[in-house]
């Protein structure tokens, strides 16, 4: 069970602010902490904290790895890139980095393995941040035509033409990484982040020979930022064949490409998200909600008051908003939101409130609950995957706010696995 926290966290202000003592109550049940995020310096390509004043000069580094002493059975990872780097004046470093002098890397292996060694880390995660597919239209004639391309993978644009150099590239990087981790017993793990396309940039038998696992982030394959005028399912299990569908939006399809492809299966930990992702409907949308493409819509629901992103809902934010004796009497904004079940356990879970006359307050959201965090659970047990992982703990219900228990998709994945 490899759980992710984004120290951004800490950071946050208001009932997001996961501190702690908090995050404790969640190591239990964790044989992998993933402490992100660090970036890259743009100038000397070193690797560095994102938040250095909380994390150097404040010590979250070594209070983090301390909690080693009270959870022993903990293995502790500090997470390079994860699409928090945001850098806009050098929107294409970590592609620099790969095509730089072998000064660039090893500048970035050593800066790296510094950090792990000065603060008690256990090894790297390294979640590159490759460029992206451009997003698609879900709901059109392309989907028929993908299903016989299932080779390309993902995208029909070319985003990198010097993609198969890059893969190259990070190849060796990953090798030397290793190498430089590799005498002191450090591990090394390989995030793939959402949206990037694995045959683009990852030599599959070569790096799973270099890494100890590899974590798949099976979700976000749309988001209202990438198609804000169409909602859908952003992370099913498994391709839904009664729609025009791209047959790549899943996770299934995702894992058989690395397991085709000779990744041993113990090494491929399935990612999936602690949170939803919610459009905005228009008076226009579909008056039964949309099951399950949604045209129509308008971008990013409003941001909620935790997780404090337009278009994000946590986990407890969304289950405020389902069918409870405190709203059902309640009206507009305010008013519960129509969930939609899942009784094939293939696809997922979604809610939504249609748009008033005014075209105000509509809502669709597709989310993790703790139903579907069991159902991954069961589906890395049936492929015999070495486990699943969580993106993050800040999203999940750490207070205990929906029904009382703490982590609850947490404790819902642990106890199937």
């Amino acid at each position: 069970m490899v759980c992710y926290y984004d120290s951004g966290s800490f950071i946050r202000e208001g009932l997001g602010k996961l501190l702690n003592p908090d995050l404790e109550i969640a190591l239990q049940f964790c044989t992998h902490l993933v402490y992100g995020y660090c970036g890259i310096k743009p100038e000397t390509y070193q690797a560095y904290s994102l938040h250095e004043d909380l994390d150097i000069y404040k010590h979250q580094y070594s209070e983090i790895t301390a909690l080693k002493r009270k959870f022993p059975h903990l293995k502790v990872l500090l997470s390079i890139g994860g699409d928090k780097d945001v850098d806009p004046e050098h929107p294409d470093k970590y592609i620099e980095l790969l095509e730089g002098e072998r000064v660039r890397h090893t500048a970035f292996i050593n800066s790296a393995y510094s950090l792990v060694r000065s603060y008690g880390f256990d090894g790297i995660d390294l979640a590159y941040q490759f460029p992206k597919n451009k997003p698609r239209k879900v709901h059109s004639d392309v989907g028929l035509v993908w299903k016989k391309f299932k080779k390309l993978f993902t995208g029909d644009f070319v985003v990198d033409p010097k993609a198969d150099e890059h893969k190259e590239q990070f190849t060796a990087l990953v090798r030397d990484l290793k190498n430089a981790l590799r005498p002191d017993g450090y591990l090394l793990s390989l995030t793939v982040l959402p949206n990037v396309n694995s045959s683009w940039y990852f030599d599959v038998p070569a790096v799973s020979g270099f890494a100890d696992f590899i974590n798949i982030a099976a979700f976000d394959f749309l988001t209202p930022e990438r198609n804000p005028e169409e909602a859908d399912y952003t992370a099913p299990l498994y391709e839904l064949y009664d729609q025009n569908r791209l047959s790549h939006y899943n996770a299934d399809f995702q894992v058989a490409y690395w397991l085709h492809n000779h990744c041993p299966p113990k090494k491929l930990i399935l990612g999936m998200a602690t949170y939803g992702r919610a459009w905005k409907l228009s008076s226009d949308s579909s008056e039964s909600g949309g099951a399950p493409v949604v045209p129509k819509t308008e971008g990013p629901a409003d941001a909620g008051l935790q997780s404090q992103t337009p278009g994000l809902l946590s986990w407890p934010e969304v289950c405020a908003k389902l069918p409870n004796p405190s709203n059902s009497f309640l009206k507009g904004a305010d008013a519960p939101l129509t969930r939609v079940n899942d009784p094939t356990k293939r696809y997922g879970t979604y809610a939504f409130r249609l748009a008033d006359a005014d075209g105000n307050h509509g809502i669709w959201v597709s989310y993790e609950d703790p139903e579907t965090a069991a159902n991954k659970a069961s589906y890395v047990h049936a492929k015999g995957l070495g486990g699943l992982s969580m993106f993050d703990l800040s999203y999940d219900d750490f207070r205990g706010l929906c029904n009382g228990d703490k982590y609850p998709l947490l404790r819902a994945a642990k106890y199937r696995l």
